[in-house]
């Protein structure tokens, strides 16, 4: 092996070895490092639903996530809505059937924040005290903060 080659595989293990201790670094710690902003205005069953599914499926994988609710979806955070009728879940789902509001509900008991945009309760006869228990009403300011940070993906729907 020539000094060439021995030092390109030593180099290459060296960088190696940093991404693993940087991917070590991303999952330790006091403060959830992977966080993503879900943010749901849809009305359509299906988009709502399967936003919800694939943020059940980054919270399972360890994504500490924020939900915001606006427009029509903005009903999902509403004490008592349910949709009209539950979606079917893909074959490899053993769920079968679901609806948007149970999978929120079930996000939420799993530790995900949930806020309604800052105009969804102004623009409706609704009032804070109609949300779902532990459902926020989201302030621009920190929402934006959220959205403007690099290390915060943002799903809309």
């Amino acid at each position: 092996m020539s000094f060439k080659t021995t030092l390109g595989v030593a180099v290459a293990a060296g960088a190696m070895s940093l991404g693993t201790a940087a991917l070590a670094d991303n999952h330790g710690g006091d403060e959830p490092q992977d966080r993503a902003l879900v943010i749901l205005t849809s009305d359509s069953l299906q988009t709502q639903g399967m936003a919800m599914i694939l943020s059940n499926a980054m919270q399972q994988q360890g994504t500490d996530l924020h939900i915001l609710l606006c427009d029509a979806a903005g009903h999902l955070a509403v004490e008592g809505y349910e949709s009209a009728e539950a979606i079917n879940t893909p074959p490899s789902n053993p769920a079968g059937q679901v609806k948007p509001e149970g999978i929120l509900q079930m996000l939420m008991e799993k530790g995900a924040q949930v806020d309604v945009c800052a105009i969804y309760l102004p623009n409706s006869d609704l009032g804070e005290d109609n949300l779902r228990e532990g459902v926020g009403v989201a302030a621009p300011g920190p929402m934006a903060e959220m959205m403007r940070d690099p290390s915060i993906p943002v799903y809309s729907f």
